[in-house]
């Protein structure tokens, strides 16, 4: 959701533009919890955004590593506008079960958006009992946190193409245990960015670097100026 800190005007009621749908999405707080339960925003809309990544802050308006987990709902595919928005006409179409962050915004004055923003986040422990997928997730964020990412890249200039092994061998865990978890436990294939996060080959950007994967699935590491580093 876009805006400027404490913004007010004369406006006092929402005209449906639409522009805090369409640039940003929430991210779900304790109190949306039976929205998840009763199924009116299913898992598959739903990703995480873990300890340590770099993510949009709407209230101070600049990326920020993200100090703790928080479950944001997705964004259509190459755009920031939320997936339950309707632009014709600009409606939601979950409004009567849209999360607490959507209740408490209005463009016009952020401040009881910014009260409810403090409040305490939804996590993953609070959604699932299953100890199996519950020990894969742990599993995954200790192989693949990102502050294990921060720390390869930066023994890059002095360790070289070791580094670069290192991490590729951490983006090809996160790669193959998506589709893993998804066979052997049943699950969907589109809900693994709420058990386990966005892709590390798509949020690495935030290191500066970038992957090509090859059509004989092999890595290929480069900087986001094109500079190769490394394969494996």
């Amino acid at each position: 959701m876009s805006f400027q800190k404490n913004k007010t005007s004369l406006r006092r009621s929402c005209i449906r533009c639409g522009n805090c749908c369409s640039t940003s999405t929430p991210s779900l707080h304790r109190d949306d919890l039976p929205l998840i339960t009763n199924g009116f925003i299913p898992r598959t809309r739903l990703y995480t955004i873990r300890r340590g990544e770099l993510v949009w802050d709407n209230v101070e308006q600049k990326l920020v590593q993200a100090p703790a987990e928080l479950l944001k709902v997705k964004e259509k595919q190459g755009k920031r506008e939320c997936v339950f928005h309707d632009p014709q006409p600009s409606t939601c179409i979950i409004y009567p079960h849209r999360p607490v962050q959507c209740r408490a915004l209005e463009c016009w004055d952020t401040a009881e958006f910014e009260e409810v923003f403090a409040g305490p986040k939804l996590t993953r422990s609070d959604l699932i009992q299953d100890p199996v997928v519950l020990g894969l997730i742990k599993e995954h964020d200790g192989r693949c946190s990102y502050g294990r990412m921060e720390e390869l890249v930066k023994r890059i200039p002095t360790e070289g193409e070791t580094a670069v092994k290192e991490i590729i061998k951490v983006l090809r865990f996160d790669t193959e245990l998506r589709p893993f978890m998804a066979r052997k436990l049943d699950l969907p294939l589109d809900g693994m960015d709420f058990l386990l996060g966005r892709p590390l080959i798509q949020t690495i950007v935030m290191f500066g670097l970038k992957v090509k994967r090859e059509p004989d699935g092999t890595f290929f590491l480069t900087t986001l100026s094109n500079t190769g580093l490394g394969q494996a």
